[in-house]
């Protein structure tokens, strides 16, 4: 690779740090090519993609302090894998297939602006997705005006039942 190609493929991995909510660091020395075309598949799915990246080329498209936190981690075969989205369901993603495949390894994740380790990414792959925790938004912003209605409809409610059972006394008496 020339110096051209070089700083064109520094570009345009600075353009993908820069446009991606999070990312992934893996290690994936030794899964065949089809498993990786399989991952990048799913990924692709949570609006994420994967990336092998030659660490020099990635830790001068990444900033200076976030190349320096990172630097360790870019080390042997390095893939990354970018959330655009979803940043959860990447992680869910690179987890389940991490679980199922021995040989992949997740190193690192930088998101929102910090370094997470891999307990951490394990630990943001058992939340929620962003649409079931919106439900569950919709779902609680619905029951205070349902819950208002109810109270406000047990008064007259109330009202109707006490003077059906005075018509009831009378009819009888």
């Amino acid at each position: 690779m020339n110096r051209a190609e070089k700083i064109q493929k520094t570009e345009e991995l600075k353009e993908v740090f820069d446009k991606a909510e999070g990312f992934f660091i893996a290690d994936f020395k030794g899964l065949p090519v089809s498993l990786l075309t399989s991952l990048r598949f799913e990924l692709k799915k949570t609006g994420a993609e994967f990336r092998v990246v030659k660490n020099r080329l990635a830790l001068r498209a990444l900033k200076p302090e976030t190349a320096e936190q990172l630097n360790s981690k870019f080390n042997e075969m390095t893939g990354v894998a970018v959330s655009y989205r979803d940043i959860a369901a990447g992680a869910k993603t690179l987890s389940a297939f991490a679980k199922a495949n021995d040989k992949f390894k997740l190193r690192a994740g930088f998101v929102e602006g910090r370094v997470i380790n891999v307990a951490e990414i394990k630990a943001l792959s058992e939340l929620p997705s962003r649409e079931e925790l919106l439900a569950k938004l919709l779902g609680t912003f619905n029951a205070v005006p349902t819950g208002l209605v109810r109270v406000l409809n047990a008064i007259p409610s109330g009202w109707v039942n006490v003077l059906d059972a005075i018509k009831r006394n009378k009819e009888n008496a």
